[in-house]
This record gives C-alpha cells, structure tokens and sequence, in this order.
C-alpha cells in the first residue's frame, strides 16, 4: 500500500484520503470543537477517484488516517478498443491498459497518438485528463 498516515485535522479540502480502502478527493472538512467530554472532531466527505462514490468519515481531529500517495505520469495513447485504453509511459516505456474514463470530456478527447496524464493510486490507474 502506497499511503502515510496524517493527522486528521491537518487534511485539507481538495487533498486526497483513504476510506474504506478506496482513494478519495476531499470535498468538504468540518471541524467541530471539543466538547465538555472528548476532543474536537473532524467530518471529511470525499468521492473515490476511481468509483465517484461520495463516502464520508468522522474522526478525532488527533486521530491518524491514511493518505495515498498519488503518482501523476505522462503517457501516450496507443489504442482504444471497447472499454480499455492502451498506453505507453513515456518515461520508460511500459505499456498498460487502464479502463476507459467514464467523464465524456475526457472519453471524446481520446485517440491514437494523444498525450494524457495518468493517475497511478494504490496500484490503479486512472487517465485524469488529455494533454495539449
């Protein structure tokens, strides 16, 4: 696993996050302040980067969660065929498939010999947008 732990009062709005195992994007961080019993809390949502599921947490903001780290590559379209996209990395050339993008900017941008850029989270890929 590709994470590190953070506090969670330190995360911040468009930052990423692990819950429930998937990668996400935080959209919105309310904190709350401590109460006569306990400590100050956190509420994080956030949508999974690979699911656009919206899932949301509440934790102590002294507790620790997880964090992916978030690899972001350049690679080159090389085919399409139905739902997978063939890709090159143009730093050292491997090639690999990811699934199509289910964002229709993205999915009618895409052709043979096009620059993307490629999300690699947790040991999945993801292209986040077109190049150029």
């Amino acid at each position: 696993m590709s994470t590190k732990p953070v506090e969670a009062g330190s995360v911040k709005t468009g930052s990423f996050i692990v819950i429930d195992g998937e990668p996400c994007k935080i959209v919105e961080v309310e904190k709350s302040k401590p109460g006569k019993h306990g400590s100050a809390k956190a509420r994080i949502t956030a949508i999974g980067l690979f699911d656009n599921v919206k899932r949301s947490i509440v934790v102590p903001t002294d507790s620790r969660v997880d964090v992916p780290e978030v690899l972001k590559k350049l690679a080159q379209v090389i085919s399409i065929f139905g739902n997978t996209v063939q890709l090159m990395d143009l730093t050292n050339y491997e090639v690999y498939e990811v699934p199509v993008p289910e964002e229709e900017e993205i999915k009618e941008k895409l052709s043979p010999g096009i620059e993307v850029e490629v999300w690699e989270v947790m040991g999945r890929r993801k292209i986040m947008r077109v190049r150029g």
